[in-house]
């Protein structure tokens, strides 16, 4: 798996909600090609935390699909 690079002014999502420091991780996580339990693996947490950590990502910056947060997440310079 790649290295985390979090972009310091990515935390504030659209809704002007802040994304919390493992919600960023989580969001990187995602523009990898790996799955919620990989996920969940390497942060040592369940595969129920990181859904539920995805879906908070999701609504605070307004997604409804991987892809558009991956995309955002790019753009907001989460890599």
């Amino acid at each position: 798996m790649a290295t985390l690079e979090i972009a310091p002014t990515a935390s504030t999502s659209i809704l002007g909600e802040p994304l919390t420091t493992r919600e960023r991780v989580v969001l990187a996580e995602l523009a990898e090609d790996v799955t919620l339990e990989d996920i969940a693996r390497k942060l040592f947490v369940t595969r129920n935390t990181v859904k539920s950590q995805v879906r908070s990502v999701y609504r605070k910056i307004g997604v409804s699909t991987r892809a558009e947060a991956v995309a955002w997440a790019q753009a907001a310079g989460i890599r």
